[in-house]
């Protein structure tokens, strides 16, 4: 196993970026990297959520909290029962209610809420949109790397087929000269 980086300028290099895909030194970056791993025998993989989670701010996580939790039963259920207090107290209980039938101020914090919640989960969709295209281009290396594997595999399986028809064809010639001299031996007067 070797750390070194393969040269991209290289003959071996360009040969096999050419033998593999067909584009010689013109590879993109995705590629040039499964390219090197492949050749160094290193692993591509890594855990993406890891590597994104290092990037989030703190505000990015509270964001993805928040858009969390707005999204769960627990939220709804919170929400229903605050507009069944709200609802019951000003209707039933209050003889001089802080906010009569039809409810304008709820209308209004409802509305507060959701214009504050709104935009926090947008965010934190846009964050996991760039995280399925980093799982993605990730999963793409990958199988690129393990594309070229198989096929370097395929081209070992084939070097070694055609060694073993070598060896066996070079055996076969032997014995038919054995055989040929024997014959020629046997003809020969005595």
């Amino acid at each position: 196993m070797s750390d070194v980086t393969p040269d991209p300028d290289s003959a071996e290099y360009k040969a096999l970026a050419e033998h593999w895909f067909g584009k010689g030194a013109t590879i993109g970056e995705a590629q040039h990297r499964a390219l090197c791993r492949a050749l160094t025998r290193r692993p591509l993989s890594q855990d993406t959520n890891q590597a994104f989670a290092r990037r989030l701010s703190f505000g990015d996580r509270i964001a993805d909290r928040v858009a969390s939790f707005g999204g769960s039963w627990t939220f709804i259920l919170i929400c229903l029962g605050v507009l069944v207090v709200w609802v019951g107290v000003n209707v039933l209980l209050l003889t001089r209610p802080f906010d009569p039938y039809p409810f304008v101020f709820l209308n209004l914090v409802l509305s507060m809420v959701a214009a504050l919640q709104a935009p926090i989960i947008m965010m934190s969709q846009n964050r996991q949109g760039a995280k399925d295209r980093l799982v993605a281009a990730h999963d793409y290396e990958v199988n690129l790397k393990a594309e070229i594997e198989i096929m370097a595999l395929h081209d070992k399986l084939d070097r070694m087929r055609v060694d073993g028809l070598h060896a066996q064809l070079a055996a076969q010639q032997a014995i038919l000269a054995e055989l040929k001299n024997e014959l020629a031996a046997l003809r020969a007067p005595r």
